[in-house]
């Protein structure tokens, strides 16, 4: 494991330099987690990551269901170290940075956030990829319980689609607005809404499309629990108190899979990929 690489402040005495200042010591931190001790007296170990790097860190691992010990083991490094990589504001060398990012299953670029400002799909097709249908309870379970979506509108100046917070409540998607938004304009109408998600490193994916009406949600009560059901506040943010439901008459998805090997994929039929 390279050093971390930090500032450290050093305190003179009357013979010099004698060492470093006092306060936390992130040297020691990581020892110490390595070691399974307890890292400083006043450390939180649940606290959320304080860096960019340790937040994508951690939501790429719990993407991919791995543990720390798993993802350590992987990347051939301790579990505390990944531990103090999600909750500091580490600096890993790029060996270690390639390692990790071997071991989340993506590329450097994306782990140290270089590509935000990117649209996403900018890697090369895979080799050999399959174009997969997705079956209802395959679409609900990529709907997971939240997320952000796209709505799809029809107005007075043409379509237009916008990205939204949603949630899922049973079979129907909800999603908060404000009056005399674009968002707001899919009542009474039939919309379409769509989720996806981009594997960068491997040039794969899925997508989910829902079409169904949209319903303002006008009952206090059925707007307070959609309220505590929801997983966030809009993004958006501003007075976003309006709540809107889709219900679907068609669910449907498709999912593009890169393969190791000519060998037949599971997890959907499929699908000719021609035009």
């Amino acid at each position: 494991m390279r050093p971390l690489r930090h500032t450290m402040k050093w305190k003179k005495s009357t013979e010099g330099v004698t060492g470093p200042a006092a306060g936390p010591d992130p040297i020691k931190d990581v020892r110490n987690m390595v070691h399974g001790e307890s890292h400083s007296s006043d450390s939180k170990p649940d606290r959320a990551p304080s860096g960019d790097l340790g937040r994508r860190v951690m939501t790429r691992r719990e993407q991919l269901g791995l543990s720390r010990e798993g993802v350590a083991e992987r990347a051939g490094s301790a579990p505390g170290y990944i531990q103090y990589v999600e909750k500091h504001q580490a600096t890993p060398g790029i060996g270690f940075l390639l390692r990790l990012a071997q071991a989340l299953e993506t590329s450097l670029a994306e782990l140290t956030g270089s590509t935000t400002e990117l649209p996403p799909g900018i890697g090369q097709a895979g080799y050999h990829t399959q174009l997969l249908e997705l079956g209802p309870q395959e679409c609900h379970r990529l709907l997971s319980t939240h997320g952000v979506g796209r709505i799809g509108v029809t107005t007075a100046d043409g379509p237009a689609i916008l990205p939204v917070n949603y949630v899922v409540d049973g079979d129907r998607i909800s999603y908060r607005s404000a009056h005399h938004t674009l968002p707001a304009t899919a009542a009474d109408h039939l919309v379409a809404f769509e989720v996806d998600h981009i594997d960068e490193a491997l040039s794969q994916g899925w997508s989910v499309l829902l079409v169904g009406t949209a319903a303002t949600v006008t009952d206090p009560g059925a707007s307070r629990r959609l309220d505590e059901l929801a997983h966030t506040t809009p993004w958006a943010g501003g007075p976003r108190n309006v709540w809107l439901t889709i219900t679907p008459t068609r669910v449907t998805g498709r999912r593009i899979r890169v393969l190791k090997s000519h060998a037949a994929p599971t997890g959907g039929e499929p699908r000719d990929p021609s035009p």
